[in-house]
This record gives C-alpha cells, sequence and structure tokens, in this order.
C-alpha cells in the first residue's frame, strides 16, 4: 500500500501549482528520503493542506512510519558537474 501511496502523491503533486520537482530514494533496509521542490512558501503550503495529500500524511503517521524527519529549506545555489557532458 505505501507505493501505490507514495506514486499517487508525486503524481498528484506533479500538477499542483508551484511544483518543480521531485527526487526519492530508499536503500534495501527501507530508509530513504524523498525531497520536493516547490516555487514558494505558498505552494509548500497549499500543498500541506491539500485534502487527498493530509489522507496520506494520516496513512503515514497510522500505517507506514514509526518516525520521520520534515524539512522545509531554501535552495540558494545549485550547481553541477557532469564528467560524461564535459567529454563531449
Amino acid at each position: 500500500m505505501y507505493l501505490i501511496t507514495s506514486k499517487w502523491m508525486i503524481e498528484l503533486a506533479q500538477v499542483q501549482p508551484g511544483f518543480l520537482g521531485v527526487e526519492a530514494v530508499r536503500g534495501e533496509d527501507g530508509i530513504g528520503i524523498t525531497v520536493s521542490y516547490w516555487r514558494d512558501r505558498d505552494a509548500i503550503r497549499n500543498w500541506r493542506i491539500h485534502a487527498e495529500h493530509l489522507v496520506a500524511q494520516r496513512m503515514g503517521r497510522q500505517e507506514f512510519y514509526s518516525w520521520y524527519h520534515l524539512r522545509v529549506a531554501e535552495v540558494v545555489t545549485h550547481r553541477m558537474f557532469d564528467a560524461d557532458a564535459a567529454a563531449r
């Protein structure tokens, strides 16, 4: 049920105003991280209080997670290096 809910939340987030992207990884031990990117704090707030997202949050606390951390941060700068692209 977790994978279905997670997939649905990502699909739902992608069509919300202000959504910029998402990255998620999960280890074999089940521990993972999902980072979603939003245009501004209003977009973050609107996603936090979205009715279907609220249901998923409740399910997460009741069924999926024994603990989690939530962080809201601002990306000040972003730099990348791609050795493969540089070689072309």
